[in-house]
């Protein structure tokens, strides 16, 4: 039975996929926070998966965990790097500077110390690394600065890691979604309801369900294809025009 690890599973794209990938003969292991809500997926999907709870973005308390994973899990096949946020809407010049660093701190530096760490591994079972991007990495939008920017750095470090494990068997993949309605634009505005109900109502947006089913897709593919980069919208949501500033 193959073993994939999914950060952020305790919400969202990352809640969805573990119960996608348990319902087709995976075991699962679900990292987050939050371990009541780890907790409480573990009883609902049962003994394939294993609840693993951290922040991403301590070294320590990662490395402890996943020291600890039961024989049956030890082996990750594939690793999804789901876990990330958005903190703040606001253009760079007006921007809080702590905001900025926790996106790149969870965004970047917690992804690519975990990719690091679990590489020999993949490497050994010729398994695959699904990073989560965003069409945010491509299209550049007022407020998005550093978030923007920490989703280029997914696209393209997963790009570098799929030269560099050229001929190791090892897949890598940068998924890049628009807009999903999950908890993601409560946490970037701090909780606001409001906010969240206004960017999404009416819209027909993607689900995390949606993103799962693409990411289960993309992990069991014959061993010969890699998807390279895969961007998804909902339709409703095109490209934006250009800005203009006009003098009077």
């Amino acid at each position: 039975m193959p073993t994939v690890l999914i950060t952020g599973a305790t919400a969202g794209i990352g809640e969805a996929a573990a119960r996608e990938f348990v319902g087709a003969g995976w075991n699962v292991v679900g990292t987050g926070r939050r371990a009541e809500r780890l907790d409480a997926l573990a009883e609902e999907l049962g003994d394939t998966f294993h609840s693993a709870a951290f922040d991403v973005t301590d070294e320590a308390a990662r490395d402890a965990a996943l020291d600890a994973l039961p024989a049956d899990f030890a082996g990750i096949d594939c690793l999804i790097n789901n876990a990330g946020l958005a903190r703040g809407t606001s253009p760079a010049q007006s921007a809080q500077l702590d905001d900025w660093r926790v996106m790149i701190d969870t965004n970047v530096t917690a992804l690519v110390s975990l990719t690091h760490k679990l590489l020999p591994g993949l490497i050994a079972r010729k398994g695959a690394i699904i990073n989560l991007s965003s069409i945010a990495a491509t299209y550049p939008y007022t407020g998005g600065n550093v978030y923007g920017g920490t989703k280029a750095f997914v696209h393209q470090f997963s790009l570098g890691l799929r030269s560099d494990l050229h001929g190791t068997g090892v897949r890598v993949t940068s998924i890049e979604p628009g807009m999903v309605e999950t908890e993601f634009t409560l946490v970037r505005t701090g909780g606001s309801q409001a906010a969240s109900d206004k960017l999404y109502g009416g819209a027909n947006p993607m689900t995390a369900e949606d993103i799962a089913e693409t990411l289960l897709w993309v992990a069991t593919l014959p061993p010969h294809l890699n998807i390279n980069t895969l961007e998804l919208m909902p339709l409703s949501q095109s490209f934006a025009g250009f800005q203009v500033a006009r003098q009077n």
